[in-house]
């Protein structure tokens, strides 16, 4: 009995410090991790959608509280104006999430440009959604508050060949993107005012 008590303690305490130790682990590379996301995955589409802003939307990011999640955004300055953010939501495609930045001009509520930046998606199929600027130049211009379906289901987006879940999941994450949007717009104005000082 003794025995199995010690075993139990030993286990514990093992258990606790491996615990401490990987928690301590996290917290410690979480601003490297975030950097390196920013510098290969999100940076490129951000810099893609933002083609022609006078700042570094990278340098210029901020983050809001959305009841419980933390939410990022990267702000566009046009013609010297900061009028455009850059929000990510996502949608479930066929492999798992898909990643989408999009980009919001907040003087008409319209959407700049979208970028997919995460998938897990079949290579060749939904995999191209990532590199295929024609299907994700279809949002430009669009009211981020429209719901996006795609074309099969009644929208107005052509779904890629071969690719309709993937489709299906962008537009997803576009209409999410709409939905956080309006919920933080007078949120974002404020914020956007610190960066038009």
């Amino acid at each position: 009995m003794r025995d199995l008590v010690m075993m139990v303690v030993v286990l514990t305490v093992l258990s606790a410090f491996s615990g401490g130790l990987l928690s301590g682990l996290r917290n410690a590379t979480a601003a490297r991790i975030e950097i390196q996301q920013l510098k290969f995955v999100k940076g490129p589409a951000i810099k893609k959608i933002l083609e022609g802003v006078s700042n570094d939307p990278i340098a210029d990011r901020f983050s809001l509280k959305d009841g419980d999640i933390e939410r990022k955004f990267f702000v566009g300055k046009f013609d010297g104006k900061a009028n455009t953010v850059v929000l990510e939501s996502s949608g479930k495609g066929y492999g798992g999430d898909v990643g989408l930045m999009v980009a919001v001009n907040m003087d008409d509520d319209t959407i700049v440009g979208a970028g997919v930046t995460t998938h897990s998606e079949t290579p060749g199929l939904g995999a191209t959604a990532k590199d295929n600027p024609a299907f994700v130049s279809q949002f430009k211009g669009l009211p981020i508050s429209e719901t996006f379906n795609v074309t099969n289901d009644g929208g107005k987006i052509n779904a890629m060949s071969g690719a309709t879940i993937t489709s299906r999941a962008v537009c997803a994450a576009a209409t999410q993107t709409g939905s956080i949007y309006q919920k933080l717009k007078p949120q974002l104005s404020e914020k956007l005012k610190e960066f038009n000082k």
